[in-house]
């Protein structure tokens, strides 16, 4: 079966607030490098060939100003802003609303993880085409890590079987929707949803660059990558 020369659609939730990140902006809006975290976002999605439409959902009246900025580093791949909603759930789902049914394929991608590199989104969108209802990326666990009982107690677990789970998360377009129509609205995270369902999910390799920057001291880190790679 031959496979349009596009058909990935981009899902970006960017309606958070920011707060831990301090920058007094939603967190999207946030400068890195001089410009906003959402258009390195944006820009890293688009460096996948097959990617051919952005979807934004965006904090209440930055729908314009939000669309403006994934424009203009998208290359000509159109782009689509909705309001978010409510929850992070009730955003990819406003978002999956207005993507057509043309697009095969769908990646829900934080904004906040604005350094993915390019052969990751490469990698999610490979393994949907060959057949996985749900995809996503994760790097090994390096520290130890302890659960906690309801009672106080705790106990460590085996970190060689932990995968540190990032985006984007990648899906046949009528799985995510199935997962959406019948999931948890306060669920946060769409594999998670898609697994309710009884599916598998597959694990490709994710990247250390691919960290979500939520704390100042993210940000920072950050700043010194993109510096590094102008230098």
């Amino acid at each position: 079966m031959s496979v349009p020369p596009r058909p990935v659609a981009a899902i970006v939730p960017a309606a958070g607030s920011g707060e831990r990140l301090g920058a007094g902006v939603p967190k999207a809006m946030a400068l890195l490098g001089g410009e906003p975290v959402l258009a390195h976002a944006v820009r890293g999605l688009v460096a996948e060939p097959r990617v051919g439409l952005v979807v934004l959902a965006c904090p209440d009246g930055l729908e314009a100003s939000m669309a403006a900025v994934a424009a203009e580093v998208a290359g000509g791949v159109p782009v689509v802003a909705v309001t978010g909603g409510a929850t992070r759930a009730g955003s990819v789902r406003r978002a999956l609303d207005v993507v057509p049914e043309t697009f095969a394929v769908v990646l829900v991608h934080d904004a906040a993880r604005c350094l993915v590199p390019m052969e990751v989104v490469a990698a999610v969108v490979d393994a949907v085409l060959d057949g996985a209802s749900a995809v996503v990326p994760g790097l090994p666990v390096v520290d130890t890590i302890r659960a906690v009982d309801a009672d106080g107690r705790s106990r460590t677990l085996d970190r060689a079987t932990l995968r540190a789970v990032q985006t984007p998360q990648g899906f046949p377009a009528a799985v995510l929707r199935r997962a959406h129509g019948a999931g948890d609205p306060g669920a946060t995270d769409d594999a998670g949803m898609v697994e309710a369902l009884g599916l598998p999910v597959t694990l490709v390799p994710g990247h250390p660059r691919a960290f979500k920057v939520t704390t100042p001291l993210d940000l920072l880190l950050a700043e010194a990558l993109v510096a590094g790679q102008e230098d």
